[in-house]
Order: C-alpha cells, then sequence, then structure tokens
C-alpha cells in the first residue's frame, strides 16, 4: 500500500504527520517512511541520522536488477523502530535519485505493492514539474496537506484541478490556525478528510526535538490515530488498488465530481470527521 503525503504551499507539517501516521498505523504490518521530497530531506539532520544508507545508496544499488525487498537494506530506524529510507539534504541529489526511483518497476515502487507493506511517501511541496509526481498518480491514499490562512488556500484552490486528474484517492487535510473549516470547505468545494491542531510539544518530538519531561501524546497525534485507521480500513474495502482510478467503495453511492475534478472518497471524509473534526484548534 502506498500513501503519498505532500503540499502545494509553504511547509504545514508534512514530514510531521508523515511520521505521526507512521508511527500510528494500526494493523501489524512492514512500515516504511520514504523521503521522496524533491527538495532534499530532514531525517538526517532532525534525528541525527548518518547520510547513509538511504536514498541515494537505493539509487545506487537500482542501477542493476534488485529485488524489491532490498529497499529494506536501504533504511535506517528511528528511537522508536520506524524504518526510513533518508532523503540527501541536497534538492539535486534528491532530484537525481528519484529519477531513478519512482519509475514504474523501480525497486521503490514494487517495494510498495509488496503484500504486507505500507509505504509512506513524504513528498514535500508538490511543485509542477515534481519528479515525485508519479508516485501521486500511483498512491492508494494522497493526503494534500494545507496551512489555511487565505495565501495558503489561494495556491490550493489554484492546483486542485490539477492534483484531481493525477490523483486517484486525493484527500484534503488542514493544518494548524486560520480559517475555520467549515468556512475552507464553503469556499473550496471540497471537503476536508481532518485537521491537524496546532501541537508544538508533539510536532517537536516528532521531528527529534524530544521536550524533556513532555510525551509526544497530544492533538496531533490523536488525529494522527483516526486518519490511520480510516486509511488501514478504507485499504481492504478497495478492490484492484493497483488500479484504483475511477473505481468507488463498494456499496457508496459514487461521489458527484466537483469542478475542481478533486474526488474524495466518501467513507474516508465521513468517518475522518467524526474522529478529528470536533477537537479541532482553530482561531476564527
Amino acid at each position: 500500500m502506498l500513501i503519498v503525503l505532500t503540499s502545494v504551499k509553504g511547509s504545514p507539517g508534512v514530514t510531521t504527520f508523515t511520521v505521526a501516521l507512521a508511527a500510528n498505523w494500526p494493523v501489524a504490518v512492514r512500515r516504511v517512511v520514504v523521503e521522496c521530497d524533491p527538495a532534499g530531506g530532514d531525517f538526517g539532520q532532525r534525528f541525527g541520522l548518518a547520510p547513509s544508507p538511504g536514498l541515494l545508496s537505493l539509487a545506487a544499488a537500482a542501477r542493476q536488477s534488485i529485488e524489491a525487498n532490498a529497499v529494506w537494506n536501504h533504511t535506517q530506524v528511528l528511537a522508536d523502530g520506524l524504518p526510513v529510507v533518508l532523503g540527501p539534504a541536497g534538492g539535486p541529489q534528491a532530484r537525481a535519485a528519484l529519477s531513478t526511483l519512482i519509475p514504474a518497476g523501480s525497486p521503490l515502487r514494487r517495494a510498495a505493492r509488496e503484500p504486507g507493506v505500507v509505504m509512506f511517501a513524504d513528498c514535500g511541496r508538490m511543485d509542477a514539474g515534481s519528479p515525485a509526481e508519479p508516485m501521486i498518480r500511483e498512491a492508494d491514499a494522497l493526503l494534500l496537506i494545507s496551512g489555511t490562512h487565505s495565501d495558503e488556500l489561494a495556491h490550493l484552490a489554484a492546483r486542485l484541478q490539477e492534483l484531481g486528474r493525477i490523483a486517484a484517492r486525493p484527500c484534503l487535510v488542514l493544518a494548524g490556525r486560520g480559517h475555520p473549516t467549515k468556512e475552507v470547505e464553503r469556499e473550496l468545494g471540497v471537503p476536508v478528510m481532518a485537521r491537524i491542531p496546532y501541537d508544538p510539544a508533539a510536532a517537536t518530538s516528532l521531528t527529534g526535538h524530544a521536550i524533556p519531561g513532555r510525551a509526544r501524546k497530544g492533538g496531533l497525534t490523536r488525529v494522527a490515530v483516526g486518519v490511520a485507521r480510516i486509511l488501514a480500513a478504507g485499504r481492504s474495502s478497495i478492490e484492484a488498488p493497483e488500479s484504483a482510478v475511477g473505481q468507488h467503495v463498494p456499496g457508496v453511492p459514487p461521489q458527484r465530481v466537483p469542478p475542481y475534478g478533486v474526488r474524495i472518497a466518501p467513507e474516508l471524509h465521513n468517518a475522518a470527521r467524526e474522529v478529528a473534526l470536533p477537537g479541532e484548534e482553530v482561531s476564527p
């Protein structure tokens, strides 16, 4: 299973929520977080990890024929046991590695389709022409994370139609303080799957900067737990995930596609609102 997380503007916490989601996945599977950010990775600096193994060493190995499970030879492990494939800090190196690992048939893409594997791809900011775009096209679920201030929402609105065309199951996740959720839904014409509250204590812990005496539990973690449960449950209800484009959840009427072209999976939207939205912390 492939879950892609990305944004279209600024830094709304894609990397932080990727770690939170993977760390709180409710099913016993092999999890792996992969830094597919074309601008370069952050895990190495945040968690004090060595530059290799990682995306660069995997790309070098992929120049020859290797098995999909070879991806695990290029992971490092965070303190809680979560395997990660580190992206290089430099953008040019990251883009070069992605050009090798993103095409269909690469070990990275095949690993995401291995039985019992869930891959969380942190694709950073999705600029036009990003080399990570093929990951979005193949994702079983795309979590599009956006801040809720006016400038962030303006960029989001400009990209909705494009992302609706390339992603099979896009889900909008709002982050932080700003315009209320209902107002965003009304203005964009797109339902919100969840809202990540402003939670600096949990965020610092999840990004390798733990605050002494403070647990990593909080609103951010609670939302990650809820979203993870919904995505894990939704995975088994979709037939032929390898070609999910154009399909809908059995038993749920196909949702009318809004002008922006974004198709939100109805069962994800409705259930996630119950676990995430009631406790949202936003400013009017």
